[in-house]
């Protein structure tokens, strides 16, 4: 059974401002659009539609707050990265993201999405220089490693592991796959250990 399967939707913000204020911990979910956020959330959660998935990029365009329980959430950030959307409407979003990711006192971790055959694009790093500044944990899913063969999984997980050991050491990095059911336990274990906290 999911540690996170009581997760509930609680609000949509697309403003600063209407932030939720409380006194608990919470979860970032960030990746490219299109890298399987959404579907790394419904399966994390045991939930078919929690966070919704399509097969359009850029769909989720607020910041998506699912509750656990009434002290922790999963922050479902917007995609970033997709080019077919208004310049005003991308800039928005970069700020929504920026300034949530390096101000939000309440934030404990990230879990950075990226699919594995296509890691460490520019718009991951910008993402992680934003973060890691603040010194909080980030958890790298390598998503959609149902699409390689286990040994091409194997190596492109090496090679994103010596990676991040060089320049991201305070990063920790894994396959995952929801069609596979692959890496739940892991990611899970990491999220109730940041949560503990």
């Amino acid at each position: 059974m999911s540690k996170f399967q009581s997760a509930s939707f609680y609000i949509s913000v697309n403003d600063l401002g209407d932030l939720p204020q409380h006194s608990g911990i919470e979860i970032a979910f960030a990746g490219r659009s299109n890298a399987g956020k959404s579907s790394v959330i419904n399966t994390l959660t045991n939930r078919n539609r929690l966070a919704f998935v399509s097969k359009t990029p850029g769909r989720t365009q607020q910041i998506n707050f699912f509750r656990l329980n009434s002290n922790h959430f999963f922050v479902d950030l917007p995609g970033y990265g997709y080019a077919k959307v208004p310049y005003s409407v991308k800039n928005h979003w970069e700020k929504l993201l920026s300034t949530y990711l390096q101000t939000r006192e309440s934030l404990k971790g990230l879990i950075l999405i990226m699919d594995v055959r296509h890691p460490f694009k520019s718009i991951d790093i910008q993402m992680l220089d934003w973060f890691i500044p603040t010194g909080k944990a980030v958890h790298i899913l390598l998503t959609k490693a149902d699409k390689l063969s286990k040994l091409q999984a194997a190596h492109r997980l090496n090679e994103v592991s010596l990676y991040v050991q060089n320049s991201y050491p305070q990063c920790s990095v894994q396959l995952f796959s929801s069609l596979a059911a692959e890496g739940i336990e892991d990611v899970s274990n990491v999220i109730h250990t940041w949560l503990q906290k």
